[in-house]
């Protein structure tokens, strides 16, 4: 949620950051109804301030024993007043919560000016694709080739945009999120947390998922609660409501869950393979940092994830989200692209965004400074590291042999008892 204060007193720069990303936002909406809240305000506390002056009036003329009824009849019709224009507030004052939920946050001065993907620059590159002497195959082939892959008992259990992992696939799948949250907690800081999978309206809001994303996630009918489209979403919010001490910050968590996403809007896009699932696993990371550091934060965060794909000898890209491209509580984002052989091109594997304060103004996530004073809102980042699945798919296609066997990183080896090469016997 963006700061009120900018709304008021700098809507130009809000209504020129909004179209720069593509959002035709009416500023003069949000004026008109922030004008009618602060005269209900006014009004209410104008009424308060009679309703005490004839309170006091009251209790001189009881002391003096005169009579009262007129003011105390006036004190009726005021406090009949107070009421009316509370509900008035209440009305309006939700009308501006409902407005400013569905505002995206605005880029950083530092995000360049752009339309869509196509206008996102890269920024660095590691590794170099491999070359074969072969037709790569996409991963998918490769990995029903091995019997470790079955897209056809998945969609069986639960239809399409599933899939059933068997023998390697189920072993590989969890040797990686095991050397994820190693690497993670062992050397890059982080706590580990098990958050529960299912989260409620407010917590969804509260990271920018509700109400705007509504279509893009599961709900449990006849309750309050959503599946989780990312472990973002509790890791982001566990201090919801609390004032932190600032010595507790940086504070930084990490998750494997399963993620739970309707696909909405992705009607005829990888419907093969492994990219883009109903669900999938995924290790996380989550920072709440002071906002003096949140952007040396975002490298560090980078940083980490970059290190896993390094690891893991996987050829990588980064590129920096353009305006256009910008997720809906970014303010900066960095994509790490993959490359997978068998698609001849580069892929999201993770992305490592800074929201700045508009999550934690959602999700009221405020420290308190060292030197004391008022609460301030603190910075929140997440970024993948990584999604399981689609390190898989990576580690399928660029380590494949022309045989059909696939070559594993030597970093996933003790993970998978030394194991070196997949084969179908495996």
């Amino acid at each position: 949620m963006l700061d009120i204060k900018i709304l008021r007193h700098d809507a130009e720069r809000v209504r020129k950051a909004l179209e720069a990303r593509g959002s035709r936002v009416d500023t003069a909406v949000f004026a008109r109804l922030d004008e009618k809240r602060r005269a209900l305000i006014a009004a209410s506390e104008e009424l308060r301030r009679e309703r005490n002056a004839v309170s006091a009036e009251v209790a001189a003329r009881k002391r003096r024993s005169d009579d009262a009824a007129d003011l105390i009849e006036r004190m009726a019709s005021v406090n009949a007043g107070i009421r009316e224009l509370e509900r008035d507030l209440d009305a309006v004052q939700g009308e501006v919560d409902a407005w400013m939920l569905e505002i995206p946050n605005l880029p950083h001065e530092s995000v360049p000016v752009g339309k869509d993907e196509n206008d996102n620059p890269e920024v660095a590159r590691n590794g170099k694709p491999p070359v074969f002497t072969f037709t790569p195959k996409e991963h998918w082939e490769l990995g029903e080739g091995l019997g470790g892959l079955d897209f056809q008992r998945g969609a069986k259990l639960a239809g399409s945009r599933f899939v059933l992992y068997r023998a390697w696939a189920a072993r590989l799948e969890r040797a990686l999120v095991n050397f994820f949250l190693d690497v993670h907690t062992r050397e890059h800081g982080y706590t580990e947390i098990l958050p529960p999978l299912l989260v409620n309206s407010k917590t969804m809001t509260g990271t920018g998922n509700l109400p705007k994303f509504a279509e893009d996630l599961f709900r449990i009918t006849d309750w309050d609660y959503w599946l989780i489209p990312t472990a973002e979403v509790p890791l982001t919010t566990m201090y919801a409501g609390e004032i932190l001490d600032e010595t507790m910050l940086p504070l930084a968590f990490t998750a494997q869950t399963p993620c739970f996403r309707s696909e909405a809007g992705s009607h005829g896009k990888d419907t093969r393979g492994l990219i883009r699932m109903h669900q999938f696993t995924k290790v996380e990371m989550v920072r709440c940092v002071h906002p003096d550091r949140s952007f040396e934060e975002l490298e560090l965060m980078r940083g980490h994830a970059e290190d896993l794909l390094r690891r893991l000898e996987l050829p990588y890209r980064v590129i920096v989200l353009c305006t256009g491209d910008m997720g809906f509580a970014a303010t900066k984002t960095y994509d790490l692209e993959v490359w997978l052989p068998g698609q001849n091109c580069y892929r999201e594997i993770s992305s490592c965004s800074n929201c700045g304060d508009f999550q934690a103004r959602r999700a009221d996530l405020r420290f308190r400074p060292a030197g004391g004073g008022k609460p301030e809102y603190l910075h929140t980042l997440n970024g993948s590291g990584l999604p399981v699945g689609r390190t898989l798919a990576a580690l399928l296609e660029n380590g494949q042999q022309e045989d059909g066997s696939v070559r594993l990183p030597e970093a996933l080896h003790p993970y998978m008892d030394g194991l070196t090469v997949l084969r179908r016997d495996v």
